[in-house]
């Protein structure tokens, strides 16, 4: 018999405590409380914000207490750019702008190693700009049609 193709098989699976760690890390949170608040605002942002094949394949690669936060979320009907989903965050936390946006960063740059590059990818594709920074990759310029 054969193998089931994996979606990123060269990555380890990561626990949710594991999860927190490294979000703790990225975030220089003091304790894994903070981390875990972070986490999950984050991930129900980011939740709505995703459809599709690219919300199911990102829920499978996290932690199950993970993916459940990022899909118990319906997705909204508009899509915010990288700023505005910061925004958001920001106003749904009540918290300042650079806070969101440093547990925004802490948050997704452990999802983005998770996720691995192709379906990274595929979801940034899928947003409005501005979220490829958010997820700690260069932000690509979108062809423009001529006119």
């Amino acid at each position: 018999m054969y193998d089931q193709p994996q979606p990123n098989p060269s990555l380890a699976a990561m626990t949710f405590d594991q999860m927190l760690e490294r979000v703790r890390y990225e975030g220089a949170y003091p304790t894994r409380e903070r981390a875990e608040e972070a986490v999950r605002t984050v991930l129900a942002a980011l939740g709505r914000q995703l459809v599709g094949d690219e919300r199911v394949d990102l829920a499978q690669a996290l932690p199950v207490e993970a993916a459940l936060t990022l899909t118990a979320q319906v997705p909204d009907t508009e899509q915010l750019t990288g700023w505005g989903f910061v925004k958001d965050l920001a106003a749904r936390a009540r918290t300042t702008p650079a806070i969101a946006r440093w547990d925004t960063g802490a948050v997704l740059a452990v999802v983005a190693r998770l996720a691995g590059p192709d379906l990274l990818t595929r979801t940034l594709r899928q947003l409005p700009d501005g979220y490829a920074l958010l997820f700690g990759q260069a932000e690509l310029r979108r062809p423009q049609p001529a006119a």
